[in-house]
């Protein structure tokens, strides 16, 4: 099991290493596992990019200061402050059309066993109307009502599966801010009340303390031992 620390220094280049860490697992067939911090913006799914005013939901971003791309898995919008964490486990796979749900089930485990690391009491699933919705979602209760705090998506190519996913570490209401007028231009139902982070469920508040623990915990979920290499 490798373990990629870091980012790159541009939105372009950190999507880059992360297709790097793909290629490289499906040549040497090692597992790995990268967990950082991207760069502030709004990524948008392929269903976005095809929604009819796409171009207000970017403009509507970029106004209060998140840069927006594309990304080539589906799902909603999603928004990262510059404290929300990204994770991602690269598996090497022999059949693409067995796994799926296994690989799910454990990075949702190793996450709520990293948010309980982190004083969070977190279970699966999501509020109606939360951001980017899904049926691999984690939550938590944050001032006396359930809010999402991470979720979860995998593409599997024919020699490797990603199991990737956003967790929320504050700046919540930040977020909550930029993706009510996003999700209102898609078209698409968003309750900005259902957006939680780590702090705001009680838990530590320090982004790099979180990444340290939602690696720890995907690298034990593995029975490999860890080699650290940076991501750059």
């Amino acid at each position: 099991m490798r373990v990629y620390r870091g980012r790159a220094d541009a939105v372009d280049a950190d999507r880059a290493v992360s297709e790097r860490l793909v290629e490289r697992v499906a040549a040497d067939r090692e597992p790995a596992v990268r967990v950082w911090r991207p760069h502030r913006q709004v990524a948008f799914g392929r269903r976005d990019a095809r929604a009819e005013r796409y171009d207000e939901a970017r403009a509507v971003a970029g106004e209060r200061g998140f840069p927006t791309v594309e990304r080539d898995v589906g799902g909603r919008a999603v928004a990262y402050s510059g404290s929300t964490v990204a994770f991602a486990r690269v598996t090497p796979v022999e059949d693409p059309r067995s796994g799926l749900t296994e690989r799910y089930d454990a990075a949702t485990a190793d996450l709520l066993d990293a948010l309980k690391s982190l004083d969070v009491d977190a279970r699966e699933g999501e509020p109606a109307e939360s951001f980017c919705p899904g049926t691999h979602s984690v939550q938590a209760d944050c001032d006396g009502r359930a809010r999402k705090l991470a979720g979860l998506a995998q593409r599997v190519r024919a020699d490797a599966a990603v199991v990737a996913g956003v967790l929320l570490v504050r700046d919540h209401a930040e977020i909550a801010a930029v993706l009510a007028p996003v999700y209102e231009a898609l078209d698409v139902p968003f309750d900005p009340e259902t957006v939680g982070s780590v702090a705001g469920a009680g838990g530590e508040g320090e982004p790099d303390a979180v990444v340290e623990a939602v690696e720890r915990a995907l690298v034990e979920g593995e029975p490999a031992s860890a080699s650290i290499e940076r991501a750059g």
